[in-house]
């Protein structure tokens, strides 16, 4: 579904922000991108729906080439929920935001009221339909942007630090969600700094280090690694350092997920009764 070839990026400014990336990632495919602020993330994710354009090398999306569409041709692929909220809203009300995109890509009205209010209740804010979004807190703010995305159900949802400003119960139902969508076959690319919702997950990872790729695979394996953590400005989670902590007693050293560390606590209890 997106494909990167020797990508390099540099800002107006002379910043070179990428590298020489080179990424595939699969139709269905669930990926969170990680690094320290600076790594580039976002600048990496955001040539995905073609906001910004090769300074060379290529991205394709769904084998099309960024060069050769715009950024609005590629938006019903390819939806993308901006880290602060407020860089993508702009309506009188939460209903007009999440109608909006519905409306541009030609949707029948009953569709548009269908779908509108299907997302209403999909992230939580159906309470808040006729409120200015500029009247909600930061974490509503945040899930009436991804609402407008889903609405219009993309192939390719990329999420910029999704887990800001949100609580424990919403982050659960966010992994929750995601989770739901990648096993609908939708594409997911999650840019996060939350290294427990990626613990949680158990995606793809990749870690990125002064605009480069540091390296890739399985979260399992990248988050219970201290030193490439340590390359990468990264903590390891919770519960993998307590596994790490108590290695010399045999309990394995690449668990990342509570309810897995429960499981391996409980069979070692029962076989010691």
């Amino acid at each position: 579904m997106l494909e990167v070839k020797d990508l390099f990026y540099a800002y107006p400014t002379g910043l070179e922000a990428l590298k020489g990336i080179n990424l595939t990632v699969d139709d269905g495919e669930f990926l969170a991108v990680m690094g320290q602020n600076g790594a580039g993330k976002t600048t990496l994710v955001k040539h995905f729906n073609g906001l910004l354009k090769p300074t060379s090398g290529e991205v394709l999306v769904d084998g099309v080439s960024t060069r050769d569409v715009s950024v609005a041709k590629l938006a019903r692929t390819v939806g993308f929920v901006f880290q602060n909220p407020d860089h993508q809203l702009f309506s009188e009300s939460v209903e007009e935001e999440i109608a909006f995109a519905l409306k541009n890509f030609g949707f029948e009205e009953t569709v548009i009221e269908k779908q509108v209010t299907w997302a209403l209740n999909l992230l939580d804010v159906l309470e808040y339909r006729k409120t200015s979004p500029f009247m909600l807190s930061g974490g509503e703010r945040k899930r009436v942007a991804l609402a407008s995305i889903l609405a219009w159900d993309p192939n390719v949802i990329i999420l910029d630090e999704p887990t800001i400003g949100q609580d424990h119960q919403q982050k659960e139902k966010l992994q929750q969600f995601i989770l739901q969508l990648n096993a609908q076959k939708k594409t997911v690319v999650v840019v996060t700094h939350d290294v427990e919702f990626v613990a949680e997950c158990n995606p793809r990872v990749i870690l990125m280090r002064q605009g480069k790729v540091l390296v890739d695979g399985k979260a399992e394996k990248i988050l219970t690694d201290p030193e490439l953590l340590l390359q990468a400005s990264i903590v390891p989670p919770q519960i993998t350092q307590i596994f790490l902590e108590l290695a010399d007693f045999g309990l394995p050293t690449d668990v990342i997920d509570v309810h897995v560390a429960t499981k391996v606590l409980l069979n070692r209890l029962r076989g010691q009764s």
